[in-house]
């Protein structure tokens, strides 16, 4: 903690006193500095304090001002979001509905509160998996934003936001860029270019062009924005350091991994000197830098950091909390890259047993455990293993998230990468044919998972000697990865290699040799691991 906030917890804590000897006057000023005192620890990530001391308030304000009164509500739901933090879903949620149905009750439908109250509850209910019914309520809170606000009220604004996040959690990117494009020129034209909700809408956008992989506009975006947090809130803002980790992951994602790399020692070592090393903003920070490390090739540095933040999220936050279950995850993937696939397979199924306890079996998460513990089976050759839960994963996914999600598609083509190894060409090409085409008609031909879909169908047309179907694809591969990825960037490299392979087995020794000599040049000036294609 920064000595201010210390001094600051000091002096609300000489405040309060004892609530049992305050009259009613004084038990309303002790509410005011508990729930301040309160916000302080949950800020912190001491999310036990906090919960003890807004327990302490709304209990104090049913006592002096109803169990309908406002500061009561704005108690259980702050309780609402220390439970959301500690992830304990089920209750957050019935809270945030408890609170959303007094305040309809009380202060009715259209009422700001009410609205709030919507926005809280429908994000925890997409948090768990629930996406259909989450932009219902979204929905339904930005409708009446814009019929009682107008179009350009700065609330009309977040919910499009809101909105917008949930369309992308369903694989909806268009619409989401539609939304979040709309918003963000409405915000520069009402709000100004340096107003916080205008750099939130900036923000969104940016992560949605990184999804659909047109990280040039995204790294564009970013950078601004990074340079705008830093003149208006300085170097060590949380605004600007969580600017720094996008810019990162864009880095990252183009294949610049020292840039990344460097960027994210910076955020992990600023946020362990503000806030320390069991933060849980640092934790992220130091899982993000493991990634790095992964990306790299660099297995050990990233286990070690992976290990240190598992650990750490086990003894603060729980064995069965959602950032312990990813450390897990993450410290699964390291191992199986370095082929420790028996430590892997552990943790995997550790997490997908707990998720599917907790969750349930349909959430996206257990889902992304399940399919992980699939491809670990898969690397150790025990197909049978790796089909039975690729399938379940596919069918699961094809129901709840539609077949044409990105996360289904990926499903598709594990699947589909299992009947390879098991060389059923005809099966695994049916299933990379149905992938590629969706991923071209929904996600564009330049989107990275489509350029992924079409090396691993140039692969199968390639094990059954299919050279020019192969070459065809191949060509489109290695140009399109040109154009929008770089020479030198892995990804590159890797489709590069495929097409060489396919002039050799045609006997084109002279073509395959100008490839690889282009693909010496390209890994000598950016070393580095691929993106998965076969």
């Amino acid at each position: 903690m920064s000595d201010r906030l210390n001094e600051a917890e000091g002096v609300i804590r000489r405040e309060i006193g004892d609530i049992e000897h305050c009259n009613s006057q004084e038990s309303a000023v002790w509410i005011i500095n508990t729930h301040t005192l309160s916000r302080l620890c949950h800020a912190e990530g001491r999310w036990g304090e906090a919960e003890e001391l807004f327990t302490q308030v709304v209990k104090t304000s049913k006592k002096v001002f109803g169990e309908t009164h406002p500061h009561t509500l704005t108690g259980i739901s702050n309780l609402a979001s220390t439970y959301r933090d500690q992830g304990r879903w089920k209750e957050t949620e019935e809270l945030e509905a408890h609170v959303m149905e007094t305040r309809k009750r009380v202060l009715g439908e259209e009422h700001p509160s009410t609205l709030i109250s919507m926005d809280n509850l429908a994000s925890m209910i997409r948090e768990r998996g629930r996406g259909k019914e989450a932009e219902g309520l979204f929905m339904q809170a930005m409708e009446t934003r814009r019929r009682i606000f107008g179009e350009e009220h700065r609330w009309t604004l977040i919910s499009m936001g809101n909105l917008a996040l949930t369309y992308k959690h369903q694989g909806r990117w268009q619409e989401a860029e539609k939304l979040e494009v709309q918003a963000m020129e409405t915000g520069m034209r009402v709000l100004g270019k340096e107003h916080p909700d205008l750099l939130t809408c900036v923000n969104n956008l940016a992560l949605t062009y990184n999804n659909y992989g047109r990280w040039k506009e995204a790294e564009k975006l970013l950078a601004e924005l990074l340079g705008t947090r830093k003149m208006l809130f300085g170097e060590k803002h949380p605004s600007t350091l969580t600017s720094m980790n996008n810019l990162a992951l864009i880095y990252s994602n183009r294949g610049r991994w020292k840039e990344a790399e460097e960027m994210r020692v910076q955020v992990m070592e600023i946020r362990t000197k503000l806030f320390g090393e069991e933060h849980p903003d640092t934790l992220t920070s130091m899982g993000n830098l493991a990634s790095t490390f992964l990306k790299q090739g660099r297995w050990k540095d990233a286990e070690g950091l992976f290990a240190q933040v598992m650990q750490t999220r086990k003894r603060v936050l729980g064995d069965e909390h959602p950032n312990t279950l990813t450390s897990m995850g993450n410290l699964a993937s390291a191992y199986r890259d370095q082929g420790l696939w028996k430590e892997a397979e552990k943790l995997e199924d550790q997490a997908m047993e707990t998720r599917m306890r907790v969750f349930g079996k349909e959430h996206p998460d257990t889902l992304a455990c399940m399919s992980n513990l699939a491809i670990t089976f898969w690397n150790q050759g025990r197909w049978k293993e790796a089909e039975e839960l690729g399938e379940q994963v596919v069918e699961i996914r094809k129901r709840v998230l539609g077949e044409e999600h990105p996360d289904t598609l990926v499903s598709m083509g594990n699947l589909a990468s299992t009947f390879w190894k098991q060389r059923r060409w005809k099966e695994a090409e049916k299933l990379e044919v149905q992938v590629m085409e969706i991923s071209t008609r929904v996600l564009g031909k330049e989107h990275p998972d489509t350029l992924v879909s079409m090396g691993n169908l140039a692969s199968t047309y390639r094990n059954q000697r299919r050279w020019k179907e192969a070459e065809k694809l191949e060509v489109q591969v290695m140009e399109t990865s040109i154009r929008t990825l770089g020479a030198g960037h892995p990804s590159t490299v890797t489709s590069i290699h495929n097409l060489a392979s396919t002039y050799r087995n045609q006997g084109r020794w002279n073509e395959a040799k100008e490839l690889l000599v282009k693909v010496t040049e390209a890994m000598k000036r950016r070393p580095g691991r691929s993106i998965a294609q076969r």
